[in-house]
């Protein structure tokens, strides 16, 4: 972190940042995943600055939300970090930037969130207003299991070794 305050530099971080303007392309996307769940954690101040950076060199508009919950299980608290995360002032004033992440739902969250992803995958917001998912494989899935009784299982599934017990 104190690399970075003083030279503004994160590694590899900075120069993904760079890439669309620096060879004037527009795709290349900052996608937010288990960088941002170690980091919110363990380094909240080096998050907001990391967040901060590609926000305000790429714009709002080319970072995505990713959780990778595959491997760390619900994301909700992912969510509810990313809803309170702020980059400090003293941050902001250092690099001169302009573009704070704002208020839990602010329009850059959003973006970040989902827009960004919807416009890179073509979907049609206002269509999925007025006519919602209702007959798609996640559909089908959610029916089968409200079918089944809608109850949480923390069964676990799989191969599990016994372990020997010596009399």
């Amino acid at each position: 972190m104190a690399g970075f305050m003083k030279s503004g530099y994160i590694p590899w971080s900075t120069d993904l940042a760079r890439i669309p303007e620096k060879h004037g392309v527009n795709n290349v996307y900052g996608e937010i995943g288990s960088t941002f769940a170690s980091s919110a954690v363990t380094n909240p101040r080096f998050c907001a600055a990391f967040f901060g950076q590609l926000v305000n060199i790429m714009g709002p508009e080319r970072v995505v939300w990713g959780t990778d919950s595959v491997w760390y299980g619900s994301p909700q608290w992912q969510i509810e970090a990313m809803r309170r995360m702020e980059i400090p002032n003293d941050i902001m004033r250092k690099h001169k930037w302009k573009i704070p992440l704002g208020g839990p739902n602010s329009e850059a969250k959003q973006k970040i969130f989902g827009l960004n992803s919807a416009h890179l995958y073509n979907l049609d917001l206002r269509m999925s207003q007025e006519k919602p998912f209702r007959h798609d494989q996640i559909a089908q899935i959610k029916n089968d299991y409200l079918a089944m009784g809608g109850e949480r299982s923390n069964a676990a599934y799989g191969y599990v070794a016994k372990k020997e017990v010596k009399a």
